[in-house]
């Protein structure tokens, strides 16, 4: 059969008419999803059926079921958590991606794409402040970023210690320690459980969840010396959004010959916006770097980004060479760099965000962000009985009320009312309302209107 355009254009007018539709009722709708995944799921139920249906009508369908289970991610009124919006440009790429379908994984094979990614990895490195020549892996997310840059840490620090981890395994091989903040995400963990590396070892951090180097200086003092040791740092805690101090930090983890990682899911684009640089003085020292792509800088679920100053640590803890995987003249293969074979080209829509912005735009985009977090703290601050109980330094707001009981029943009137999203959370032994602003659209409207929906929740709330 002869492909041919024509074939897809019923599918995608239908999918274009839905996608508008969406896009221009997704900041006035109520922001909670009407249904639940059981009655979605009950609208999909039946049988397999016998007869297909034809593409355009496959496309209305699903749509149909779907969208009274869609929550208002992509609202200026969403901060439940970590999550943004979705830019015109990154948006327009990423349906470009998904037609051309191309396996982003060797340079050979999809030049065009993999080109663009490079340009896009080295765009990062200077929005960011990192060191040119990094090797830049697209993965799915900040978990999978995390990942990326412990692995080679951990075939680093173990070959410093005369074991080869990539051929020997994790099997008689010296144990690796694993420092963390106490307030670290658990997405780290989550990591170090992916890579055999068992549970870290807890430093304390200050009272806004920053580690404390005192605490870390006698953690990497105590066991014997030579110990492999990787060291986990954390730009913007998802509760306080405080930043642990890089700049101390760093140099004391390598002059213990540890590795240093800092996962920076949200954070890490603070680098961007001068006024907010000072929050990671220091960071680019780190040996590897998590973030994500689809938090600060709003680009389409999935990309996280991966950033490995030493090419041939990340490239021997992913590196894979076969008779019928090409390998192309320049800066290594996509699959080198990351824990995937086959993907799609994830790193367009973040060239495509990065080209639209340019770095005066990427500064307010981000600078802006933090802008709104004030400005919600200091609206809801004005409101009786509410307290913010974080220093706001970066795009997250904790709340609380006179105890946990009105600070629940205040989350739970928000959700109800539908005007916000505001996830509720435990911090510092006392439960909170949670705002993570994260989307390019909150305006001044978005925050007034969020003032006013917790004013209304706090006055019902007992």
């Amino acid at each position: 059969m002869t492909v041919r355009g024509k074939d897809f254009d019923g599918a995608l007018d239908r999918a274009a008419h839905h996608a508008r539709a969406w896009l221009e009722d997704v900041g006035e709708r109520p922001v909670p999803p009407r249904i639940d995944a059981d009655a979605v799921g009950d609208s999909l139920a039946g049988p397999f059926p016998d007869r297909g249906l034809d593409p355009a009508g496959v496309v209305d369908e699903l749509a149909a079921r779907v969208e009274p289970g869609l929550m208002a991610i992509g609202s200026g009124r969403f901060f439940g958590w970590v999550m943004g919006g979705t830019l015109p440009a990154a948006l327009g790429a990423d349906w470009l991606v998904s037609a051309w379908d191309q396996n982003a994984g060797m340079r050979f094979s999809t030049p065009g794409v993999v080109a663009v990614e490079e340009a896009a990895g080295r765009w990062v490195l200077d929005a960011l402040g990192l060191p040119a020549g990094s090797d830049v892996g697209f993965v799915t997310g900040a978990t999978t970023a995390s990942f990326t840059g412990l692995a080679a840490a951990r075939g680093t620090v173990l070959a410093r210690a005369g074991w080869d981890v990539h051929d020997r395994g994790l099997t008689g091989g010296p144990p690796v320690r694993v420092l963390v903040g106490a307030e670290r995400h658990d997405s780290v963990d989550l990591a170090l459980r992916y890579l055999g590396l068992g549970a870290p070892t807890v430093v304390a951090a200050d009272e806004q969840g920053r580690l404390r180097v005192d605490a870390l200086a006698a953690a990497l003092a105590d066991g014997p010396p030579g110990t492999p040791t990787i060291v986990a740092l954390q730009a913007g805690n998802v509760h306080s959004g405080s930043f642990d101090p890089f700049a101390a930090a760093i140099p004391l983890a390598h002059e213990h010959g540890a590795w240093a990682h800092v996962d920076g899911a949200f954070g890490l684009w603070a680098a961007a916006a001068p006024d907010l640089a000072h929050l990671v003085r220091g960071v680019e020292d780190a040996d590897s770097w998590a973030t994500d792509a689809h938090k600060t800088l709003n680009v389409p679920y999935d990309c996280g980004v991966a950033v490995v100053a030493d090419p041939a640590a990340v490239r021997a803890a992913f590196g894979v060479h076969t008779a019928y995987l090409v390998d192309a003249p320049g800066p290594g293969n996509p699959y080198e760099k990351a824990p995937e074979l086959s993907r799609r080209a994830r790193g367009v829509p973040t060239w495509a965000a990065l080209r639209s912005l340019g770095r005066g735009g990427l500064a307010g985009l981000v600078g802006g962000l933090a802008r709104r977090a004030r400005e919600i703290a200091e609206g809801v601050a004005g409101i009786d009985g509410v307290r913010v109980v974080n220093d706001v330094v970066y795009t997250q707001v904790c709340l609380a009320l006179g105890d946990d009981a009105r600070t629940r029943a205040a989350g739970e009137r928000l959700l109800a009312d539908g005007e916000t999203w505001i996830s509720g959370s435990r911090w510092q032994g006392r439960d909170v309302l949670r705002v993570s602003v994260s989307n390019w659209s909150t305006d001044d409207d978005d925050v007034a209107r969020t003032v006013e929906a917790v004013r209304r929740a706090v006055g019902g709330a007992g």
